[in-house]
C-alpha cells in the first residue's frame, strides 16, 4: 500500500489517499473502511442516453445504455470482502454531484489494485489508533515479506502463501494414488506418486516466487515432504543442462535451496498449517514475523488456560470473553491482550470505539496488545474463544463471578 496524501485534523477526522499495490492491500482496505465513511474512487457504471444524447442514470431509464468509467464518492453502508479473489465491494449512496449519477443513487465501488482511492472519516468515527496502526503496517515494506507453505500427504497438496496478515490457499492438488499391496500394482503406485510430485512441483512454481519469498515450508506426515523436495531438485538439476523453457526456472529453484524447510505435521490439510507454524525450527526461521508472534501468543494462552483448569479456574491468569477481558483491563492486570481484527469491523461505531479503547488502555499500562488477523489460523482459533482473550500478570478471582448469560450475540458483535 502506498500513502499518496494525508489530511487529518486533531480530532482524527480527515482524508487519506491510498494506492493498493498487492492483494494484501485489499485486505488492509477492508479493515480500514467502516460504515459511514466516504469512499471516493474510480469505478464503472452503466449510463443511459436520452433522445437528446444527454446522460441519464440507467437505473431509472429504459433508454440504451453504455458502461463508462467515472469517479464517484459514496457513503459506505456495506462492505463485502472476497478472500479467494482478493476483492472488496463497498456499497452506499452517492454523496457528491456527478454529471452521470444523481445524488443518493445507490452504487457499489469495487476496489482494484493500482487504482487509488480516497477515504474520509468523520470526528464521530475518526482515524483512531487501530486504523493508523493498520496504515503503518500496510505501508511498511518490511511487512510485505511472504512465506510459501505446502502442506501435503500422498495424493493431496495444499499450496499456500502466508503473509503478515493472511494465509491464502493458492492451489489444491488432488490425485488418486493406487495402493501397492495388490499384485502388479507396485509399478502403478510408484508411477502415480511421481506424477503427483510432478504436478505439485509445477503448481508450486506457478504460485510461489522463490526469489522473493523469505522461506518455503514443506510439511507432511511421514517422508512425503522430503521425497517431494528430493524429486524437485533432481528434476531441476536435469533441466538446467538443457535448452528447455524450464531451465531458467530450475536455476532459480536451485539458487533458493537454502530457503526450503521440511517439517512434520499430522495431515496434508490446510488446518495443519497452524501446527507447522508452532514447530521450533519454523519459529526460529520466522521469529521476526507478525504471525509467528501471534502463533506463540495463542499457544501460550492455551497453555496458561489449561494449567489453571487443572488446578483452580478462579486463580487463572488466562481469560476470554468481552466482559471478563474488559474487567481485567480495568483492573490493570493484563499482560497480553489478544484481539481479532473482526471486532474492529463492527458497523456499530460504539463497538469499535470500545475495543480501540481497550487496546490503548493495555498499552498505556505497559502491556502488549496483539491484533490477530482473522485470515490466519491463529486468528481463527481466537475466533472460537469470542475473538478476545487476555493473559494476566496476576490472578483476578472475581472474574469467575462474571456471567456470560448477557453476552452479545454474534450478530450484535458484528
Amino acid at each position: 500500500m502506498k500513502l499518496l496524501a494525508k489530511s487529518l485534523s486533531k480530532d482524527g477526522a480527515g482524508t487519506m489517499k491510498l494506492l493498493p499495490e498487492e492483494p494484501t492491500d485489499i485486505w488492509h482496505a477492508y479493515n480500514l473502511i467502516s460504515a459511514g465513511d466516504v469512499l471516493k474512487a474510480t469505478t464503472f457504471r452503466r449510463v443511459a442516453k436520452d433522445a437528446r444524447g444527454d446522460d441519464k442514470d440507467s437505473a431509472s431509464s429504459s433508454a440504451p445504455s453504455q458502461r463508462i468509467m467515472l469517479e464517484l464518492a459514496i457513503r459506505v453502508q456495506k462492505t463485502d470482502y472476497d478472500a479467494s479473489a482478493a476483492a472488496l465491494h463497498c456499497s452506499g449512496p452517492v454523496v457528491e454531484e456527478s454529471p452521470h449519477v444523481r445524488l443518493g443513487a445507490f452504487h457499489t465501488i469495487d476496489l482494484a489494485l493500482h487504482r487509488p482511492f480516497r477515504l474520509t472519516k468523520t470526528s464521530q468515527a475518526p482515524w483512531d489508533s487501530v486504523a493508523l496502526q493498520t496504515i503503518t503496517a500496510a505501508c511498511d515494506p518490511a511487512s510485505k515479506a511472504e512465506i510459501g507453505a505446502v502442506v501435503l500427504q500422498p495424493g493431496l497438496a495444499n499450496i499456500c502463501l502466508v503473509t503478515e496478515h493472511m494465509t491464502l490457499l493458492r492451489q489444491r492438488v488432488e490425485l488418486s494414488i493406487p495402493g501397492k499391496r495388490a499384485a502388479g500394482s507396485a509399478i502403478a503406485h510408484d508411477k502415480a506418486v511421481n506424477h503427483f510430485y510432478d504436478i505439485t512441483a509445477k503448481a508450486m512454481a506457478r504460485n510461489l516466487d522463490y526469489e522473493k519469498l523469505k522461506a518455503v515450508i514443506i510439511a507432511s506426515p511421514g517422508f512425503t515432504g522430503e521425497k517431494l523436495l528430493q524429486h524437485m531438485f533432481e528434476a531441476a538439476s536435469k533441466d538446467t543442462g538443457t535448452a528447455s523453457d524450464t531451465a531458467a526456472a530450475s536455476k532459480v529453484l536451485l539458487r533458493s535451496r537454502s530457503k526450503f524447510l521440511v517439517v512434520h505435521c499430522a495431515s496434508g490439510h490446510v488446518h495443519a498449517l497452524n501446527e507447522v507454524l508452532r514447530a521450533p525450527e519454523v519459529r526460529a526461521q520466522l521469529a521476526d514475523t507478525k504471525f509467528a508472534r501471534e502463533t506463540a501468543a495463542i499457544e501460550n494462552f492455551f497453555k496458561v488456560l489449561n494449567e489453571s483448569a487443572a488446578i483452580d479456574s478462579s486463580a487463572s491468569k488466562a481469560w476470554y470473553g468481552p466482559k471478563q477481558v474488559t474487567a481485567a483491563v480495568e483492573g490493570g492486570a493484563v499482560k497480553t491482550l489478544l484481539i481479532s481484527d473482526r471486532l474492529f469491523r463492527s458497523y456499530n461505531v460504539g463497538e469499535r470505539k470500545k475495543y480501540v479503547a481497550l487496546v490503548e488502555q493495555v498499552r498505556e499500562q505497559g502491556g502488549e496488545a496483539l491484533i490477530f488477523s482473522s485470515l490466519h489460523e491463529s486468528g481463527k482459533q481466537l475466533e472460537q474463544f469470542t475473538g478476545i482473550a487476555a493473559i494476566l500478570n496476576f490472578p483476578m478471582p472475581e472474574l469467575d463471578e462474571i456471567s456470560d448469560d448477557e453476552e452479545e450475540s454474534e450478530d450484535e458483535r458484528r
